[in-house]
């Protein structure tokens, strides 16, 4: 490893431990929703918010906020204060872990820029990660906000699309940063199909994941919790119920077809994707990972029909559901991997230095 590399390695460490992190707020994120604590917080303190509550009063306040919103009036009019606290955590913990993301971006940044470690090449980069960190930040709030009136008692699942889409984003690209960091050029392999079937794969599965984002938001797996039909048939009755467009995003049986379609879709691009990744044998690092997709991708397919068929059951759904997006972000990351080794032939190969 040259001098450049092992200078910039403490960066990529950096990026991997903000992937880690950017991980574990989708995860809550993720939880926040199943257990419909998103709305539990009804105003945005960037500093004072990370105080939760200290005393009976602060929670009954709180509680008294919460009590304005139709979400209360319509859906959780029996809420005790007890009840109140437990969806509070959820949110008070996903904003408090969003604020510590900030931290550990701006520190170690702060450091990195003291010891010079920060190269011209790098700065656009950084500053790219910056904005996408900001922006998911005020997507979240916006999401929220959508909900904080008196006639919804969810957030709008367009916007909870978006807020987790923006999240992929921040994450696929701090995770891109960082292999270019640690790996160098003359590791790739040079296969212009292959990297066109791997983007392919990767565009489709943030398609899908999209579709995962109406799923929660629409609580769509509740309207069909059966398998392989959907409620006893292939093709299921309310399919275009809603006029034109507005039926392929709001349409909880129409959502929950297109998802289980576009699922047997990929997992059938990852099998060609697979045969095609045996025939290249120049590169050790396709060829340690390249079984990776077709394994995540039947764990993937696993863990999204234990999440339907167990939808009804409160706990299994939160539990299925988390452990699905667990592995949806595992499965886009190794796609964006296998999109950093496997380069179009039209890239000129560099020696190492």
């Amino acid at each position: 490893m040259n001098e450049l590399h092992r200078s910039s390695r403490p960066i990529a460490i950096w990026l991997l431990v903000g992937v880690g992190m950017i991980m574990i707020q989708v995860l809550l994120g993720g939880i926040t929703r199943l257990t419909g604590s998103g709305l539990s917080i009804t105003e945005w303190k960037p500093i004072l918010g990370t105080i939760p509550p200290l005393n009976e009063q602060d929670w009954q306040t709180a509680f008294d906020q919460y009590k304005q919103i139709g979400q209360f009036k319509q859906l959780n009019f029996s809420f005790t204060l007890q009840d109140f606290k437990s969806i509070y955590f959820w949110e008070w913990l996903h904003r408090t872990w969003a604020r510590l993301l900030a931290v550990a971006f701006i520190i170690p940044f702060t450091i990195f820029v003291f010891q010079k470690r920060i190269k011209k090449d790098m700065i656009y980069p950084m500053i790219i990660l910056f904005l996408l960190g900001a922006l998911q930040g005020i997507v979240g709030w916006i999401m929220v906000k959508s909900g904080l009136n008196q006639e919804d008692v969810y957030v709008d699942h367009i916007r909870l699309a978006l807020h987790f889409i923006a999240a992929l984003v921040l994450l696929c690209y701090a995770f891109w940063f960082a292999l270019g960091l640690l790996f160098q050029r003359s590791r790739f392999v040079f296969d212009t199909g292959l990297r066109n079937l791997t983007s392919g794969l990767a565009i489709l599965l943030m398609v899908q994941l999209v579709y995962g984002a109406f799923m929660a938001g629409l609580k769509a797996a509740t309207a069909a919790p059966t398998w392989p039909t959907i409620n006893g048939m292939w093709i299921p009755d309310g399919l275009g119920n809603l006029p034109g467009l507005k039926d392929l995003a709001n349409n909880p049986i129409t959502v929950q077809f297109i998802h289980r379609t576009i699922a047997y879709l990929f997992l059938l691009l990852v099998v060609l994707w697979s045969i095609c990744a045996r025939s290249i044998r120049t590169s050790t690092l396709l060829n340690k990972t390249r079984a990776l997709p077709f394994i995540f991708t039947l764990i993937q397919v696993l863990l999204g029909i234990l999440t339907v068929v167990f939808s009804p059951n409160r706990t299994a759904l939160l539990w299925f559901g988390v452990t699905h997006q667990f592995m949806a972000m595992l499965l886009m990351l190794l796609l964006v991997w296998m999109m950093f080794v496997v380069r179009p032939r039209t890239q000129p190969v560099q020696k190492q230095s």
